[in-house]
Parts: C-alpha cells; structure tokens; sequence
C-alpha cells in the first residue's frame, strides 16, 4: 500500500509538473482591442526552449492588422519582412496596399528562467467584431524552437497567442472603410486618444495635449515652429522622440536658453522628457518645435497637421492652428 501511495504521489506530481510546463504558453497581453483605433500588441515570452535560451522571437502580423510599428528592444536586432495585404487600407488619405507581415528580434539572450515583451504597433481593420486575431510566435534557441503556431483554437499544446476583436466608436472602422485622412478629428488614426471637442485638447494614454499652434510665415522663408501645452497625468515619465510633418524636410525638438549674454538655440537630440504629473509648456522664446525645409509656407487662418511620437504614450497626428507671425497662443490672429 505503501509503495502504491508513492507511486501514486509521484504520478500526481509529474502530472502538476506537466500541466503547469503546458500553461506556460506565450501569450498576448491584451485580451481585446478595439477596431479601427491603433493600439499595441504585446508578446509575454515566459520560458525558453526546454531549458535553452531564446536567442530569436518571430511574430507573425495577421490579415486585419496594419501600419504596423515593431518597439526596438536594447540587446536585440529588429528587422521585418513586408507584403501585400488582402484587401487596402486607407491611412490620411493614402491606400496601403503592403506593410509589415513579419517581426524578428534576433541576436538576443532570454534565459529559459527569465522573462520578457517584444511589442508591436497598429490598427485592426477589415474584420467583424467577436472574431479572434491569431499572433502565431515562434521562439528560437541554440538547438530547439518553441513554437507557438496552432490557430485552431482547440486544447493543442502549442496556441497561437490570441485576443478578441470588439467594435469601435466608429462602425466603418470595422470594416476598414474609413478614410484617416478626410474629415477625422485631430490625432484620429494614430493613437489610443480621444479628442474634447469643445476645448480641442487631445489625450494620448497618460498625456493631454493642449493649446497647439503654429505661426505665419514669409514665403520663402526656410523654417517655421509649433507650440503646445503636454500634461502628464500618469506616474511615470514619458518622454517625446519624434516630430513630423507633410510641409518640412525635417523637424526637431528645440530648446531656446541663454547662455552667458547669449541666446542659444539647440535640438534635443535623446527627446524631451515629460514628468510625470507635470506640465511642459512649449512656446516662443524658449522650448518648441522646429520645422525646417519648409517646402510650402505656412499660411494665417490655415493648419498644419503635426504628428507627435512619444516613447511610450505613442503617436498621435494634430492640427496645428496657423495664427499670425507673432501668434503667443491658438487662435491669435493679426486682426484681434
């Protein structure tokens, strides 16, 4: 009876032990998201492969999913493979017919006992709300590869990580119809934001953008600039790393400061850092943003649509009110 006991014992132990090596599936942090609003997709790696460490991570990018963005990770190499899409998207006013099909990160060292998140970014389309997106993954060591492929959807021992597709603000999102470019509220397409109508702030995550503008400039003038107010209501950090715009060969983060008798002007090269529950204020004189190589001038009573990335809040694109050369706010124009 004895002997039987510990058999038994032993069998219910490697039983728990099996059981709990078969949960430990890759995974998809998000569970859901929401149609026709980008937003990123996160890749938990929990083990290795039989006790190897994974040196490559492949994700594959499923029908639906475009403009996809893959977040570099220190240590690794990022490359990706593109191809054409089923079906167009339109993106602000331009059709996508290829993109990102295929991230690697490659070159790493993730123990088999240590664990991490290779993250992606984009926008789901051209689907039904209640279906299920397949991010079949594939982990690859010295001498083996775990592979986490099946999309059936059944009790398999290697699941494809999975989340669950539900309807947006926008019905013609679901189904891939909108055009971003026409008509679409400030930031619309490029971001998890909303935008209040009534005051023209924009939230993207944890930060409210406010009070964006832009000034009037000559017609063969070579740059222009554009000032806002970034509150971060969030505990941690954010910080901005990328301007761009339609109008500008190139745009930067300034900053204006004296030196000694002298005013200097500087980019921010490593970004600028938004504190946590904090309120960074861009404007004339002193920190702003520089659009140099203007090809067209920027006109008084017009826009400019400015798109804004942040290190971890992400992208969002705005219009920029275009008030008169010596605008100090939204909506200053030469005749008030």
């Amino acid at each position: 009876m004895k002997t039987l006991l510990s058999t038994l014992a032993l069998t219910t132990a490697l039983a728990a032990s099996v059981a709990g090596t078969a949960s430990a599936h890759a995974t998809l942090e998000q569970r859901e998201v929401r149609l026709g609003e980008a937003t990123k997709i996160t890749l938990r790696v929990p083990h290795g492969c039989d006790g190897e460490a994974t040196e490559t991570v492949r994700l594959t990018i499923p029908e639906g999913f475009y403009n996809v963005q893959p977040m570099p990770k220190a240590g690794w190499q990022l490359s990706t493979t593109t191809g054409a899409y089923a079906t167009p998207y339109m993106n602000h006013g331009t059709e996508m017919t290829e993109g990102v099909r295929e991230v690697v990160w490659s070159g790493g060292h993730l123990e088999d006992g240590w664990y991490d998140e290779f993250t992606v970014r984009g926008t789901f389309a051209h689907a039904e709300a209640g279906s299920t997106a397949h991010f079949p993954a594939l982990q690859e060591c010295a001498n083996g590869v775990a592979d986490w492929t099946d999309t059936s959807g059944g009790q398999v021992p290697n699941p494809a990580p999975k989340l669950v597709l539900v309807a947006g603000d926008d019905a013609d999102h679901a189904h891939g119809g909108h055009d971003h470019g026409a008509a679409a509220p400030a930031g619309h397409g490029h971001g998890d934001h909303a935008m209040d109508m009534g005051t023209g702030d924009v939230t993207l995550g944890a930060l409210t953008l406010s009070g964006a503008y832009s000034r009037a400039t000559l017609p063969n003038a070579p740059v222009g600039g554009g000032f806002l107010s970034i509150t971060n209501t969030g505990s941690s950090d954010d910080r901005l790393i990328g301007v761009e715009t339609a109008v500008a060969g190139h745009s930067e983060v300034h900053e204006m400061a004296m030196e000694g008798d002298v005013m200097k002007m500087r980019a921010l090269t490593e970004g600028l850092v938004i504190p946590a529950g904090e309120t960074v204020e861009l404007k004339p004189g002193g920190l702003h943003l520089m659009f140099m190589k203007l090809n067209t001038p920027l006109v008084e009573g017009e826009t400019v649509d400015v798109t804004l990335t942040f290190e971890h809040a992400g992208s969002v694109t705005l219009p920029l009110a275009i008030g008169a050369p010596n605008a100090k706010a939204a909506q200053d124009h030469a005749h008030h």
